[in-house]
């Protein structure tokens, strides 16, 4: 049977890789979408050995875009992260690694014209509601992907790009705290749920007998720390107005432990079940967000400021990340910012079994 070719761009957004489809080059019919998403990464396999996934959860994951029929954005991004090792598709998170690949592609693809030595892409986040902008460096005409900006987990430096959020608190939960406390005990171990943006759970390293130092390979091996943090993970899910979490990627597990390096907090994640080789950007803005809560798990760790416009360094296993927080006279959270890169690191089409697909014409 022949093969079946789909548009295809792949790019790196901070410190993650994705697909990226148009969304009428993929079927219109979600399971069979979703169908076509696990062909595309080769899942599910441990090693994705007949797909584009890197074995890793930060490489399995895809975007597709549209133009937006909203006046106030110009395009539509739905995130789609897909199992590694299970015929999953999940759709119950934004990821902001990924977005700062968006304003790229969407000028890469001519849904958003150059504008001058910056273009401002007006980005609706489909899977929460939520709006971002980034703004994305094009000074001859096209983007550019080279600059001097690093951020830890990417081994070059690249172009800087802007990425704005408003109005974030509570995209998934229904709000910043889902439970209505600042910090719950679950399981006999204190924790914050919160979700600014990226549904987490954040506890202490050291409630669950941790240092929060450790690597992601030891903490990736530790069988007995990962059953803990799931059992509450289950319980925090429903708490936190997710429901049944047990097949989905969210809420994050976050620990986190006093700043080493000068940061603001030390942090290690898991994506729900493997831990992150840095964090995401709006798991970032969630745990820097605790940071700034009265009685939360951070509140003896985290030294802040009462400054209006505030950045918050958070340390992970590979670097640092830093977060811009601007919060009003009231000490709520309005708006979080930072930089990232992104590049294009292949134009093409991708081959699936045409037993999966046929393609646009056979729906």
């Amino acid at each position: 049977m022949k093969q079946t070719s789909i548009p295809c761009v792949l790019m790196r957004g901070g410190t993650s890789k994705a697909a990226f489809f148009l969304a009428t080059d993929l079927p219109a019919d979600p399971a069979l979408r979703d169908r076509v998403l696990l062909a595309v990464m080769g899942s599910p396999d441990p090693r994705q050995i007949d797909g584009l996934g890197g074995a890793d959860p930060l490489t399995s994951k895809v975007a597709i875009i549209s133009p937006s029929a909203r006046a106030e954005t110009d395009v539509d991004y739905l995130f789609a992260q897909v199992n590694v090792d299970k015929a999953i598709v999940d759709y119950g998170q934004n990821c902001g690694n990924i977005l700062a690949a968006v304003g790229p592609f969407a000028i890469e693809k001519g849904l958003v014209p150059i504008q001058a030595v910056r273009t401002l892409v007006r980005i609706h986040m489909e899977n929460t509601g939520q709006d971002a902008e980034a703004v994305v460096q094009t000074p001859e005409g096209y983007v550019e992907y080279d600059g001097e900006v690093r951020i830890d987990g990417v081994p070059a430096s690249a172009a800087g790009l802007v990425l704005n959020f408003c109005d974030v608190a509570g995209s998934s939960c229904g709000a910043l705290l889902p439970t209505g406390q600042v910090r719950d005990s679950i399981n006999g171990v204190d924790v914050t749920c919160i979700d600014n943006g990226m549904p987490v759970v954040v506890l202490r390293a050291a409630d669950v007998g941790r240092t929060g130092y450790e690597s992601r390979e030891q903490l990736d091996q530790d069988s007995e720390l990962k059953a803990r943090l799931e059992a509450i993970r289950l319980i925090a899910g429903r708490k936190m107005n997710l429901g049944d979490v047990t097949l989905r990627t969210v809420p994050k597990m976050t620990l986190i432990a006093t700043a080493t390096s000068g940061g603001t907090i030390a942090t290690r994640t898991f994506i729900p079940h493997r831990c992150h080789a840095s964090i995401g950007v709006l798991g970032a803005v969630s745990v820097a967000t605790v940071c700034l809560l009265p009685g939360s798990v951070a509140e003896d760790m985290a030294v802040v400021t009462s400054a209006q416009d505030l950045r918050i360094s958070v340390e992970h296993p590979s670097g640092e990340f830093s977060v811009l927080l601007s919060r009003n006279t009231e000490g709520e959270v309005i708006k979080s910012g930072l930089i990232r890169t992104a590049r294009l690191l292949f134009d093409g089409r991708v081959a699936i079994s045409g037993s999966v697909w046929g393609g646009i014409d056979d729906q």
